[in-house]
């Protein structure tokens, strides 16, 4: 963000009337995307042989698109504006499908996966705060909800769509991209009818890298914000990178809507958590996400070790809801917190923490498989990514962070 870029504004009530909702629901449509393959790996890896670590490879190879998109253009919607900036996140969405379309191996596999990776960088800036800023002031509180519930939800709504189409419909590797295809094309659309957001839009300006950028003024509410976004993103990056082989693996259950509906859970969850947080104060919510997140943890720790669905599913969803509290009030008060110039670039370098944690500790469960099996791997990252969430909402519960009004 250079110097010379100026605030973002409302225009006129002519775009107010499409309202936060449409753009919400472009950020869902794009979001969806990135987790389509998540119940398909099954039979990705029957047909090309890879193992478990590759799999976790190939996910992570996602979010090494994201955090790259996020360090290198995360605040350039802040200058060209939030409509160019999204439909480049819709067209990277539509380079996805193409590629997992015409997948014939590896290389296209991690190639759909980066254009996944590329398309939810751009869109975890710029498409949450085009969400705040279509808002009107009295629409805020509904407006912080819509932003975290597009993301959440869209990520939950990838794979049940993926899993129940591959299941019951026929070409399960194919149709599930094509129907995203179409939804990709009806989003373009409604960006086409979406107001601009930021006053004169420099659609020439080169990108310029801030890395990570915080404001100085945001720090003390940007760094416990942090912590407990990154203990849980961890939580959903093992649901959608390892959970579908658990299910399949373990339990031998090989309903690909099972699969879908198992992660869609989680993430639905999350949603349900991010409505909760508007009810109590930043201070409240974040010790309080972490807690219930340990708590969501055991019992998925548990259910590895009894082999259950049911203790699976439910420690899912209570993860999830801890979570969903912690990362709304999170991201709300970093969002709040962040100057209108630089705010896409602060949202962005939180959503580079937790994509970092949606895929590092992922990548070791992989790695640990190939030596001590898919039950002991699952069972020793619960462990590491409990202690982390416990020492987070320890921390968060003796610090009261700086933020300390409503999230919302």
């Amino acid at each position: 963000m250079t110097s010379g870029s100026r605030p973002a504004r409302l225009e006129p009530s002519r775009g107010r009337r499409l309202g936060y909702p449409a753009a919400a629901a472009v950020f869902a449509i794009g979001m969806a995307g990135t987790t389509l393959p998540t119940p398909l790996y099954g039979l990705y890896r029957q047909e090309l042989g890879f193992s478990e670590l590759m799999v976790t490879v190939i996910f992570a190879s996602y979010a090494v698109g994201v955090i790259a998109t996020l360090l290198l253009v995360g605040n350039h919607s802040d200058v060209v504006g939030r409509r160019p900036v999204l439909w480049c996140a819709l067209a990277m969405a539509a380079a996805s499908a193409v590629c997992f379309l015409n997948e014939g191996g590896l290389p296209l596999l991690f190639a759909g996966r980066l254009f996944s990776g590329f398309s939810a960088g751009l869109l975890s800036g710029a498409g949450t705060v085009t969400v705040l800023e279509l808002a009107r002031p009295e629409q805020k509180s509904r407006a912080g909800f819509a932003a975290t519930a597009a993301n959440m939800g869209g990520l939950g709504c990838g794979p049940l769509l993926a899993g129940f189409l591959a299941q019951y419909a026929p070409d399960p590797l194919t149709l599930p991209f094509l129907v995203h295809l179409g939804l990709v094309a009806v989003a373009c659309v409604v960006v086409l009818l979406l107001p601009e957001t930021v006053r004169q839009p420099r659609l020439r300006a080169r990108p310029r890298p801030q890395g990570l950028y915080v404001p100085a003024q945001v720090r003390g509410v940007f760094t416990p914000s942090a912590v407990a976004a990154f203990a849980g993103f961890s939580l959903l990056g093992l649901f959608t990178a390892v959970a579908p082989s658990f299910v399949s693996q373990t339990l031998d259950i090989h309903n690909l809507a099972v699969t879908g509906l198992v992660v869609f859970s989680v993430f639905l969850a999350s949603t349900a958590g991010q409505s909760l947080t508007g009810r109590m104060p930043v201070s409240t919510a974040l010790p309080l996400g972490c807690l219930v997140l340990v708590a969501g943890l055991l019992l998925v720790g548990a259910s590895l070790w009894v082999e259950t669905l049911a203790l699976l599913v439910v420690g899912g969803m209570c993860g999830g809801l801890g979570q969903g509290l912690a990362f709304r009030a999170g991201l709300s008060a970093v969002g709040d917190a962040a100057p209108a110039a630089h705010r896409a670039a602060t949202i962005s370098s939180f959503f580079v923490v937790a994509y970092t944690g949606i895929s590092l500790p992922v990548v070791g469960v992989g790695a640990l498989t190939m030596w001590v099996g898919l039950d002991t791997a699952g069972l020793t990252f619960t462990a590491c990514v409990t202690v982390l969430a416990a020492g987070a909402g320890l921390y968060l519960y003796l610090r009261h962070p700086a933020a300390a009004e409503d999230a919302s």
